[in-house]
């Protein structure tokens, strides 16, 4: 069984076939950055007609090279894929409509069932789409521009949400951070590769809320602390990066203590870290020591699937369909804002 998956939630258009026997056959991406770099953020109508320009031929050309072809010859001829699954939400409403409205209507064009997906069950089980695959259940640590969450993950589909930020993700700490020093958009990996040369021990930034219990975030008070600091230095390259070491250094910290912390409380041998956060490497040591020191095991996807993509959505989509036996969605509802608890 194939399916096809659309990823448009908010700044990048990825399609990807993902086959039940052969694996994922085909993908593609296309990443706004350098259409969104010239105002600093995402600017949420451009993105939208950026997916309307690119989502066509970017499935054609993920179709032909998964062997199969968009256009049917005859209607007695077998649809390019069994299922399509486009991303649901959460995300940037006329970026959703946008991918979902796409996959209905090839879909019924080709006569095949349609699925919206969670874009961070997506995430979520990216780690799975290469060897070694965790096994369930496991603890997820999904880190994004958008979110930050620790998730118990029982089973395919059953989640509950352990902790999250009360205020910034940290990929946007990240983003705010690098814009207040004048990193070039998007922020955060200029961030990172100006942090491997700094001192993270220059300046005593916050870890927050650790000394409280739960394992909830917040980046609001790190961002402030980073703030007076930059006002207050010489802004010499020196004080960039050690201000941008210090920052991500109290970053990890905060979330490597909590990871520790919802281990213990679960007793899960296994965690997964993913979302674009999840591709930093100062967060990847740490949780590599941290599962050799607990005896636990650390699960990444490769960076290439870290960033939003459409190969996550195509198997996300896959597993769903083949649990319910490939049968179409019943209800067609997009969520701007969706918890993943609520699946």
């Amino acid at each position: 069984m194939r399916v096809l998956g659309i990823e448009s939630s908010c700044d990048e258009t990825g399609v990807a076939v993902y086959d039940g026997e052969l694996g994922l056959v085909a993908q593609e991406l296309y990443s706004q950055v350098e259409l969104h770099a010239r105002y600093g953020g995402v600017v949420p109508e451009l993105a939208s007609r950026d997916h309307i320009r690119k989502i066509l031929p970017l499935i054609d050309k993920v179709l032909r090279a998964s062997g199969r072809d968009a256009h049917r010859a005859s209607p007695d001829s077998p649809p390019p894929v069994d299922g399509v699954a486009y991303t649901a939400g959460p995300g940037l409403i006329g970026a959703l409509l946008v991918g979902a409205t796409v996959a209905r209507s090839l879909a019924y064009s080709w006569e095949v069932p349609t699925l919206g997906i969670h874009h961070m069950e997506g995430h979520l089980l990216s780690p799975l789409l290469e060897p070694p695959a965790p096994a369930f259940p496991f603890l997820a640590l999904l880190v994004s521009g958008g979110h930050t969450l620790l998730v118990s993950a029982k089973d395919h589909g059953d989640y509950r949400i352990l902790g999250q930020s009360l205020d910034d993700a940290v990929g946007e700490a990240f983003d705010k951070t690098a814009k207040l020093m004048g990193l070039p958009y998007p922020g955060g990996p200029h961030l990172a590769r100006l942090a491997s040369s700094g001192n993270p021990r220059a300046y005593e930034f916050p870890r927050p809320m650790i000394k409280k219990p739960g394992l909830d975030f917040s980046f609001s008070g790190l961002k402030t602390s980073v703030l007076l600091a930059w006002k207050a230095c010489a802004k010499t390259a020196s004080d960039k990066a050690d201000i941008a070491a210090s920052f991500q250094e109290a970053v990890v910290d905060t979330l490597v203590i909590k990871v520790q912390r919802a281990l213990m409380q679960t007793g899960y041998g296994a965690v997964v870290v993913a979302g674009g956060v999840g591709a930093n490497v100062a967060l990847r040591e740490r949780l590599v020591a941290l599962a050799t020191e607990t005896g636990t095991e650390v699960f990444f996807p490769p960076p290439r699937l870290c960033t939003d993509n459409g190969a996550m959505i195509a198997y996300a989509g896959w597993l769903r369909f083949r649990d319910n036996g490939f049968a179409s969605e019943t209800q067609s509802q997009l969520r701007p804002r969706w918890p993943l608890d609520e699946l």
